[in-house]
């Protein structure tokens, strides 16, 4: 199996988690505000009322952080793979004594083929993030009109 092969499979599988962990603590908190309001506004509909709008607005803030802080990772992990492959390629560079050979033309286009690759991976993975979080956004909408009604 090719390296790019793998690493295309290993960024898959990342981003495959990154958003299967987002909704799962999305769902978290949905279910959390669920069993932990106040029971006593569960016989009074207009304070169920008040306090389902605090419970979405809280679990939109969670959201939103939780949104952040994935894109802040995707971003980090991003950064390190580009300081990986510019450390690759100036090892290259340097065991080749800089005179242009084939293996150091070869780590110069790997150099520019991995940054292409983290630059389209992380974009992908944060429209991921955005889109799950829009998901999970319109559900918690949709379960408050259908409370509210």
């Amino acid at each position: 199996m090719k390296l790019n092969d793998l690493l295309k499979r290993v960024s898959t599988v990342g981003r495959f988690l990154a958003t299967t962990l987002f909704c799962v603590s999305a769902v978290a908190f949905v279910w959390q505000g669920a069993f932990f309001s106040n029971s006593a506004a569960m016989a009074n509909p207009t304070a169920t009322l008040i306090a389902e709008a605090d419970i979405s607005s809280q679990v939109k803030d969670n959201l939103n952080k939780g949104a952040k802080l994935s894109k802040d990772f995707i971003e980090d992990t991003k950064e390190r793979v580009e300081r990986t492959a510019n450390k690759n390629a100036d090892r290259v560079e340097q065991a080749t004594d800089d005179n242009g050979s084939p293996v150091e033309r070869k780590a110069n286009r790997d150099e520019a083929r991995i940054y292409k690759r983290a630059e389209e991976d992380a974009a992908r993975t944060k429209e991921q993030v955005d889109r799950s979080k829009n998901a999970v956004e319109s559900a918690i909408d949709t379960i408050k009109d259908v409370f509210s009604n």
